[in-house]
Formats: C-alpha cells, structure tokens, sequence
C-alpha cells in the first residue's frame, strides 16, 4: 500500500506553543520539529502541520526554508531478512513487516519498522528509519495517527498482550516467544507512553492481561507510573527484568530468564488500596508517631495533645492573640522537646521572631526598648543562647508574600532535608496575596490547603497554620463574638483538610483590663477526638509578655 507522504528527518527541539499555553516546557525543547516542517510534541501530543520544509546549511549553521515537495512512500527494503546482530529471526522481521537495506558489502544498514493507520491496519502511512551505523532514527511519512508498532500484526483480543518501549525490544521479546504472544511497542519511547496508551486504549483493553515490559531505567519507571492508572485495574502487570531491557537478555542468551520474569510480573494494584491483613504494620507506625501535651490542660482535655501528621489551623479575628499563643507554642516545643522546629512568619522579621522566643524565658517582653534596655549585652547573649542558640530551631529569612510553589519546596525542605519535625507557617493569607490574576481567593486556598496536607502526610510532620476570618454577620470578633468554622475566610477547605481548628476570641472593648486581655481557646473542630466547645482561658500579662492558663472562673466558666 502506497500513501503520499514526505520523508521527514529530525531537525531540532523547540518550545511546544501547547505546553507553554498550561505552564509546562519550561525548558523550552518538548516540540521535535522535523525537515518537512512538522512538529510534534513528546509530552502533550500537539502537533504542528506541515507547512514548509526545512534544510539544514552546515556553512551558515542555521536551518533554512524550502518549499514542500510531495513524495509517495512506498514500501521500501528487502523482507524476511533476519536481523543478526541483534539475534532476530527472518521469521519475526516478517511478522512485523520489518524491512532491511543493505550496504555495498553485504551488510545490513538500515531497518525499516512500519506504521500503519490505526483506523485502517491495512494503510501503510510510514516507517521508522533506523540507520544501524549511527543508531540514529527518522521518520519516512509519519507514525501520527498510527496503532502501536507491531498491532497490525498481532491482532485485537487475547490471552495475553505486551508493551514495550521500542521495536527492537519488540521484536526481541516475540523471538523469545517464538512469535506465540501479541507483542507491541510505543511509538516514540518512554516519553509517549501515557498518549500512546490512551490513543489505543481500546485496542490495549481488549486483551485479558496488559504486561508492561519497560526498560528497567529511569526513563521506564516513569512510563510505568504513567500509564498503570489509565490501563484496568486486573489486567495491568509489571515485569521487572534483570537487565536493563528485552533486547539485551537476548543477545546475552537470558532467554529463560527473560521468560521467568515475564511469568513471574507483578499485577499492578492502584497506590492506597492495602489489603486488611497488610494493616498491622500501619498500625505500628501510628503508635510510634509523635504526640505532644499543650501546654495548657484545658486544651489537652479535648484535643489530647497535638501530633505528627496532623494540621493544626489558629484563627481569630484580628488582634485576637494568634502571634502570642504560636509563640507559646513554639518555645514549649523547643523546651519540652529535642525536635526540630521550623518557623515560617511571613509578616514578622527574623529579629522580631527571636526576641518573641527570648522573652518567653526571660518571661519579659524584650521586644519593647524599655525592657530591652534592661538587659546588659552579656545577659541579652546568655538568654539568646538559652532560648535559641542552644535549641533545634530555623527560621525562614523572608517578608511579604511568596508562590505556592516556593512555600511548599521551603516546607518539604525543611521536613526532608532539616528533619524537622513541626512547622509553624504564619500566615496563610499572605501566601493567597501572591496568587493574583492566576486563581480566585477560594480556588487558592483549595489548591494550597490540598498541598499543605499532602505534604503533612507524605512527610509526618506536624503543621500549625494560621488563618484569618472573615468578618460574621453577627458580633463582630474584635467585641468577643464566637468563632465558627463558617467564618475561615476565604474557603471550605481550611475546615475540611485541618484536623483540628482552633478559634480565639477575646472583647477588645471590654473595661475591665483583666478580661481585655483573656483569651478564650475554642475547640471548633477536632478529628481525633470529636470533642469540641470552649477549652481554657488564657491571661495575658503585658508586664511578662506571657500567656497563662486561667484554672478558675467564678463565672463557672468551665
């Protein structure tokens, strides 16, 4: 069969206008562009028409413009012709279809694996061209809107079919079979597995077992995730080879070996489903994970304490008290524990962080000059080593708002490379602020909210995160209005991915100075325990700086 068609050679890598159009190709090279003009991208799909046909000027060092010129592509080579130096059989060249051309000496050159429409088995409409001196590849027409290489000649439905990531592993892999099992590769390598596999899905699914039979590289490993969830569940299977791909077994005479792992390939079983036997072990891991007291027992009666893998979200209205109960937080973790603390206060300089953390041992507020002018510089040197020189605490030197992206590679870092075991993030609004013009308030809150709790559950860490409120219809929080999970500001996300939500409230406008200045902690949300309500009472004393616990109310408060 003959089809009108130009022969196409690679020509360079360009920025693929689709990628660039979602974000993706920052660096520029997914779209393989070709001497008759077409471009193909590896990693989307789109496809550039050809317009125009470029040729290379070795004199200029740049491509130059041609017009097109139609050529017919006609079947081309000498079939049957078995593929010695890669141990291939005539028998399984001509099962292909696969083709050779020889050189003045006798040699084979060239291979020739053929691509027919997917839509029409029958309709050749290009070849790859392998040229065996340079191992280089072109293609003669085009394999776009071709089946998989090899599908023509293995037909739809059966016991068993295989992919893999090449034609020589094909062929390979149908000659240690001696041709019994339907035997396919991807049309361009690894980078097209997930397009290839879609493309053909119906194809690929009307057989009863799929076996993936990637290179064992990196590249491979890659394709396999690509694709194990686009193929059913119970047909997936994966083979692990002992070598780096089919072809190389072949040619070092692994042949049982090849088939014994073919046999022996792994069903494919989606991430998150875990059989009930298999659960013991988690729950092993769950009593080693990390819980900690507050340090108020109010709050310890409802919430139990605070642990590794939870997120922790504080909120109020503003002025409410959220900076000091973090700051609490954060020095009674560095006193009580040798974990690591990382602090994320993004409307807070780095100074001001650390003279929270020292007045809280030197229980004065040494931020305000008066009482910083108390200390000499000797004892403001020994309280700075006591409260953080001596603790596993860092900090993250940065103001204003940042990118989602930013935030979560300083998080992951911190967990990953400083082992930190709870993070202090201070706060979330100002990291909504720098997503303007690319999402709404409440689609990037959703967004960064769903990362955050990935990253606390791929990590174990403890996350203790501050938000804002969105001003009630009702009392306003500023004059002791009650918090309630409806007033998070910005998304329901905030409620649904916390595990525990912890509102603050306080009369700003009260005469009495003692209860201006008391905080009550409402427990509005709490998924370990389902207990919720009004929790303690907390005293701040402006002479200390500190916050303490109110442990009797004559009101019958508790």
């Amino acid at each position: 069969m003959s089809s009108s068609l130009n022969p196409s050679t690679f020509v360079e890598h360009k920025p693929c206008p689709a990628c660039r159009n979602t974000g993706g190709d920052k660096a520029g090279d997914n779209l393989s562009v070709y001497s008759d003009g077409h471009g193909y991208c590896n990693a989307c799909g789109h496809y550039e028409k050809k317009v125009k046909r470029l040729t290379f000027s070795a004199t200029s060092n740049n491509y130059k413009e041609r017009p097109t010129m139609q050529s017919t592509i006609t079947p081309r080579g000498t079939s049957g012709s078995a593929i010695k130096d890669r141990r291939i059989s005539g028998k399984i060249t001509s099962k292909f279809g696969v083709t050779v051309t020889f050189d003045k000496g006798g040699k084979i050159d060239k291979h020739y694996y053929p691509y027919y429409d997917s839509k029409d088995t029958n309709n050749l409409i290009g070849y790859k061209e392998r040229t065996v001196a340079t191992k280089e590849f072109q293609i003669i027409g085009t394999n776009k809107g071709s089946g998989l290489f090899g599908q023509e000649a293995n037909r739809s439905g059966g016991k068993y079919l295989t992919i893999c990531e090449g034609e020589i592993d094909a062929l390979s892999i149908s000659e240690m079979f001696d041709g019994k099992w339907q035997v396919v590769s991807l049309k361009n390598g690894a980078n097209s597995a997930a397009r290839d596999v879609k493309d053909n899905l119906e194809y690929i699914e009307s057989f009863d077992n799929v076996v993936l039979c990637f290179d064992q590289d990196p590249a491979g490993f890659e394709a396999v995730k690509a694709v194990q969830d686009i193929i059913s569940v119970g047909k997936l299977k994966v083979c692990k080879l002992p070598m780096k791909d089919a072809n190389e077994m072949l040619m070092n005479g692994k042949i049982k070996e090849f088939t014994n792992a073919w046999w022996s390939a792994e069903s494919y079983t989606p991430a998150g489903i875990i059989k009930g036997q298999d659960t013991w072990e988690h729950l092993l891991k769950d009593e080693n994970l990390v819980n900690l007291d507050y340090p108020w027992g109010g709050l310890n009666t409802l919430t139990y304490g605070f642990r590794a893998k939870e997120l922790v979200t504080i909120t109020s209205g503003s002025g409410m008290g959220k900076t000091s109960v973090v700051k609490e937080l954060e020095a009674y973790i560095l006193n009580t524990t040798d974990d690591n603390l990382a602090i994320i206060h993004l409307e807070e300089s780095i100074e001001r962080s650390v003279k929270g953390l020292m007045s809280i041992e030197a229980n004065s507020p040494i931020h305000i000059p008066q009482y910083e002018r108390e200390l000499s510089p000797e004892d403001k040197k020994a309280l700075w080593q006591k409260s953080v020189g001596d603790k596993n605490v860092f900090f993250y030197d940065h103001f204003g708002s940042m990118s989602e992206d930013s935030l979560m590679n300083v998080i992951r870092t911190y967990a990953k490379s400083f082992d930190c075991k709870w993070i202090v993030l201070d706060h979330l609004s100002i990291v909504v602020s720098d997503q303007n013009g690319i999402l709404d308030e409440r689609k990037a809150i959703d967004q960064i909210m769903t990362n955050l709790r990935k990253i606390v559950q791929e990590t174990g860490i403890g996350l203790f995160l501050i938000s804002h409120l969105k001003r009630p219809q009702g009392k306003a929080h500023e004059e002791g209005g009650q918090v309630s999970l409806s007033e998070l500001r910005g998304s329901a996300a905030i409620a649904q991915l916390s595990d525990i939500v912890l509102g603050l409230e306080r009369n700003q406008q009260e005469d009495d100075p003692i209860i201006r200045n008391q905080t009550t902690v409402r427990v509005i949300k709490n998924r370990f325990s389902g207990l919720t309500g009004k929790a303690c009472r907390l005293q701040y004393d402006s002479e200390t700086g500190r916050l303490t616990e109110v442990t009797e109310d004559a009101e019958g408060f508790f």
